[in-house]
């Protein structure tokens, strides 16, 4: 009883000695700063692995905008991304909302979240809210119980009652704006968008991408900003509009067929090749670009 009493403690403090000597996860360590690093402005990294120096704040109201779920430290990005959601915000005045609900940015110092998004790590990532805004003088408490509106009919093949020209407007105004790469939709959203866009008017549908999970809120990115050498932009996934790439057609065959289809029939699943790739929640600073540490020590 003894020896096996003993090879259990030796056991128990190697597994003890294992876990102490794990290395942190990044999410942990960047979801606990407060503040932004004391750094010049800069984007670091890929959206869905990196981080950001020097970022900004978003005032948690403006007089075209109110930031949702402030204890979520979450209305923080490059100053570019400041920028555009406060002439954004301008721009939805313009088009005759109060202006804009925003979600979703990046934490004080980018990098991964402990919940929630994969991406939004380098400060140029936020989430615009489908909902209207009725008054922009919301308490903290309130921004913390609202929710915003779908968009789009629970068979995810159409828009319903919520979504209206203004709605159209704006996210014509946003992917027409050359800050911006990409904004992400539900398939609902541009199917509807390529209905009923002029066909002499579509450059801009090109940065307009179907993906799931967005039938409450449009995620607009922008491109890496001047003077962010270290950062990423991503590779288009649709041909140039010259080439005849404005997504409509592609929309229209996979996101609501394909797409849907498999929702309702799963694919068995098969084994993947290799080892598992990490998730965001995953990483460790080991996986993030070598400057983003810089930034986590930087006061």
């Amino acid at each position: 009883m003894k020896r096996i009493g003993g090879i259990f403690a030796l056991l128990t403090a190697i597994a003890l000695g294992g876990t102490a000597a794990a290395e942190p996860l990044a999410n942990q360590l960047f979801g606990a700063k407060r503040t932004a690093s004391a750094q010049k402005a800069s984007a670091i990294g890929t959206y869905a692995k990196g981080c950001g120096a020097g970022f900004v704040e978003l005032p948690e109201s403006g007089p075209t905008w109110q930031a949702m779920r402030l204890s979520r430290s979450r209305n923080w990005g490059h100053p570019a991304l400041v920028q555009f959601v406060a002439d954004l915000s301008a721009t939805a005045r313009q088009l005759g909302w109060p202006g804009l609900y925003i979600g979703d940015m990046s934490q004080p110092r980018g990098g991964p979240m402990i919940s929630g998004h994969a991406s939004h790590q380098i400060g140029l990532d936020a989430d615009i809210w489908m909902l209207p805004p009725t008054r922009l003088n919301l308490s903290r408490g309130e921004r913390e119980k609202i929710s915003s509106v779908s968009v789009r009919t629970d068979d995810q093949t159409r828009v319903n009652g919520n979504w209206t020209r203004t709605h159209h407007q704006l996210l014509r105004a946003a992917a027409s704006d050359p800050r911006v790469d990409r904004i992400f939709v539900a398939a609902a959203v541009k199917v509807e968008m390529c209905k009923t866009a002029r066909a002499s008017d579509k450059a801009w549908l090109q940065k307009i991408r179907p993906l799931y999970g967005h039938n409450t809120h449009f995620h607009v990115r922008l491109k890496c900003p001047a003077g962010s050498s270290n950062c990423q932009t991503q590779t288009p996934s649709v041909a140039a509009l010259s080439k005849g790439g404005d997504g409509c057609d592609e929309t229209l065959t996979w996101w609501v067929t394909t797409y849907l289809d498999e929702l309702k029939n799963p694919p068995k699943k098969t084994k993947p090749k290799g080892p598992r790739k990490k998730t965001s929640r995953e990483y460790t600073m080991a996986d993030l670009p070598r400057q983003c540490s810089a930034v986590l020590a930087s006061d």
